[in-house]
């Protein structure tokens, strides 16, 4: 019987190195592996592809193609499913086994001026509830994130609700200053931001966030009085480092003429289609020691569907057996960027969800943006989504009306 298990494994493992070796072959030519439900129905289509995108279970009946996997991908995938099954190798994308294998320390970190380790990517809360920022931060963590950026009061709250169960250790806290309604003068908006880090140090209780950020202002002179603030508050301890949000080359040379500490970042949207130098943002920012820290590689204010559907995407991620999605985030992260991400494609202007009872679509999303830095864009790739064209956007495009191009609120 011994002898019979024996032989068993080792034609398993057999079976296994004949597909692998086959990955080695030249000219191999790819295939499409296509998985339709048949329905009659004909409004679901963008059900199906947020289901397909986020989650590998359809939970609609629609018949359309779910995914398409370079011949390579598959012939791995097949490999490692039978070592699984003879439990030679564990199933490397269970969430389970994600959440045991990685840590905050597999994800690449910048050091800042002042010696500060700032992860390269981070979970975006904006729009979440309490309930759901907190169980996107529980989620996260257990899949390697460590940075999270969010906003002060609801977002804050979640955040404060998982400190106090779980502690701060291990946690890169960013977050930003609201920016002063119109007509605020320099000392009101001075005194409105060392109430809010106060305040927010306060809710949150802890001694000191990692990172403060700066929203821009249509003046010039209120920037500067909010400015001198957080480099107190760098001084004091109550932030490890500062930087802003949304800064037009414009705002960025009115605060630098008068700055005792430049901005370590500036947080502005940057996908496929605006180009890597964002219109040229970039490139005064990086002459300026100023890094760029990326918002929005799936579009803003909400999903935009000429990133996730647009054929160059979708034909990179086949060859890669990832989703539009995932190739759009690895091009802004592969350009240099760090990344701030929302746990799926399911958010609009100001919302977004991470629900308990979703069937696994937020798990099954950051799992997805986890996995970011366990694989490449080849050069020719990151060629061809350097040159798209489209979808083009203005990079500050949440600034105030002080930078061209600034969002105006829908009636």
């Amino acid at each position: 019987m011994h002898c019979h298990c024996q032989q068993h494994m080792f034609s398993i493992f057999a079976v296994a190195v004949i597909i692998l070796f086959s990955l080695s072959l030249e000219n191999v030519s790819s295939f499409s592996v296509t998985t339709t439900v048949k329905t009659s129905s004909t409004d679901c289509r963008s059900e199906i592809q947020h289901q397909t995108r986020e989650s590998n279970a359809i939970r609609t009946s629609c018949s359309l193609p779910v995914a398409s996997i370079d011949r390579r991908v598959a012939l791995a995938r097949a490999a490692s499913g039978v070592l699984a099954s003879a439990g030679l190798l564990w199933n490397v994308e269970s969430p389970a086994v994600a959440s045991i294998t990685t840590t905050a320390n597999s994800f690449p970190e910048w050091t800042l001026d002042n010696g500060v380790k700032f992860p390269t990517l981070a979970m975006n809360t904006v729009g979440l509830s309490v309930e759901d920022t907190e169980r996107a931060i529980r989620l996260a963590t257990k899949l390697g994130f460590a940075h999270f950026d969010f906003h002060p009061g609801k977002e804050r709250d979640g955040v404060a609700r998982y400190i106090a169960s779980e502690g701060r250790d291990g946690l890169f806290l960013n977050t930003k200053i609201r920016k002063p309604m119109p007509g605020t003068s320099p000392s009101e908006a001075a005194d409105l931001a060392r109430s809010q880090i106060a305040e927010d140090l306060k809710a949150l209780n802890v001694e000191y966030v990692d990172m403060l950020m700066l929203r821009d202002s249509p003046d010039c002179d209120v920037m500067r009085a909010q400015w001198s603030v957080l480099e107190d508050a760098l001084s004091a301890g109550k932030t490890r480092s500062i930087g802003v949000v949304n800064y037009c080359e414009g705002s960025l040379k009115c605060l630098l003429e008068t700055a005792k500490v430049k901005p370590a970042l500036n947080y502005y949207m940057l996908h496929v289609g605006m180009g890597r130098d964002a219109h040229g943002l970039r490139t005064f920012c990086d002459s300026q020691g100023i890094r760029t820290f990326a918002y929005g590689a799936e579009g803003e204010p909400g999903p935009n569907a000429e990133i996730l559907d647009n054929p160059l995407l979708k034909k990179i991620g086949a060859a890669h057996g990832k989703l539009p999605e995932e190739v759009a985030l690895r091009w802004v992260l592969q350009s240099g960027a760090a990344a701030s991400v929302r746990p799926t494609t399911n958010f609009g202007l100001g919302t977004g969800v991470c629900a308990d009872d979703d069937g696994g679509i937020c798990a099954a999303g950051l799992e997805k943006r986890a996995g970011s830095f366990g694989w490449s864009l080849t050069a020719k790739e990151m060629a061809q989504l350097d040159a798209m064209k489209a979808p083009d956007d203005n990079p500050t495009l949440f600034s105030s009306a002080g930078c061209p191009g600034a969002f105006v609120m829908p009636k």
